[in-house]
């Protein structure tokens, strides 16, 4: 019996969780890394109160992996409406927070909630450090945090930790082991950079037998990726990853209504992801482009089966 392909994916919340729905249903082995240095909302508020990693983005990834019912997953996403400083919680994030406090790690706290939610895939945490995401925008100011560098809507040169990231173990030896190595959609800054910033992963993504694929977003995040083409988002990477390191990029083609890209320029500030095929054909690495996207709720998204197939197809060449 042939062994199934082992991938594994960087990323952070919604993007990777999108990814990962449809991923699931492929004979793979998946190794979900996912970033801890988010500090806004539920996240952040529990981050502060308890001194955890930051446990939102997990908590997505394992709503989005579990083989339960819907609604099963739809209680780890219920957020509590309420007077009290309980306001505003995910309950995922209230139970993965509990099970730090009684494990002492967040790992464990992964494994033993993946039981729970019949996860039949891993889910590591970059770090087990509270790591914070900082910014230094171009005109030289640093900025703390992810919530901050998201709503200070500079252009920035560099990113970096506050603290020095002690990454698992179990991360390197997942990326060693893989057969093609993934970076996620999701935010550019603050999804994607928080893993290629680690000199430690970079280096054990260069030294990596697999192939590295990158999921270019379809749309671009206001104060971040404003005007950025497919070329741009691979040319921030590289800055980090080192040119050419990135082997082989998907990208949606979808042709996308006046009308819907009018309602993301007024309500969201969001522009479309262009493929620019100029700048591409100067590069080294594959383009994929496919009709990726369809709309739910009125609202733009990766379709995770199809994402899903691409990404398969291309793993069994």
């Amino acid at each position: 019996m042939q062994k199934k392909k082992k991938v594994v994916i960087l990323g952070g919340g919604t993007g990777t969780s999108f990814v990962l729905k449809g991923l699931k249903y492929f004979p793979v082995d998946i190794t979900a890394v996912i970033t801890v240095s988010d500090d806004g909302s539920s996240t952040g508020r529990l981050r502060k109160e308890f001194s955890t990693p930051a446990v939102g983005d997990i908590r997505k990834v394992l709503s989005s992996l579990s083989t339960l019912p819907d609604e099963v997953r739809d209680v780890m996403e219920y957020r509590l409406s309420t007077y009290s400083e309980l306001n505003g919680h995910a309950l995922g994030n209230l139970i993965l927070t509990s099970l730090i406090n009684e494990t002492g790690t967040l790992k464990t706290s992964i494994q033993y909630l993946s039981k729970i939610l019949d996860v039949k895939q891993t889910v590591l945490p970059l770090s087990e450090d509270c790591l914070t995401l900082m910014g230094e925008t171009t005109t030289g100011e640093v900025i703390e945090g992810e919530e901050e560098i998201t709503k200070a809507n500079k252009k920035y040169k560099r990113f970096f930790y506050k603290e020095q990231p002690h990454v698992l173990p179990e991360v390197f030896e997942a990326i060693a082991d893989a057969d093609l190595i993934i970076l996620s959609i999701g935010s550019l800054y603050t999804s994607v950079m928080p893993h290629v910033i680690c000199e430690d992963v970079v280096e054990a993504i260069r030294k990596a037998k697999a192939k590295v694929m990158y999921i270019c977003n379809a749309m671009t995040q206001p104060g971040e990726t404003d005007g950025f083409g497919v070329s741009d988002h691979i040319n921030v990477l590289e800055q980090y990853l080192g040119k050419d390191a990135i082997d082989v990029v998907v990208a949606s083609n979808t042709e996308i209504s006046k009308e819907m890209l009018e309602k993301y320029e007024t309500e969201e500030q969001k522009g479309q992801v262009l493929i620019d095929y100029e700048n591409i054909a100067k590069a080294k690495y594959e383009l994929i482009e496919e009709d990726l996207l369809t709309t739910v709720d009125g609202t733009l998204k990766h379709n995770s089966l199809k994402l899903s197939s691409v990404i398969f197809s291309y793993l069994m060449r």
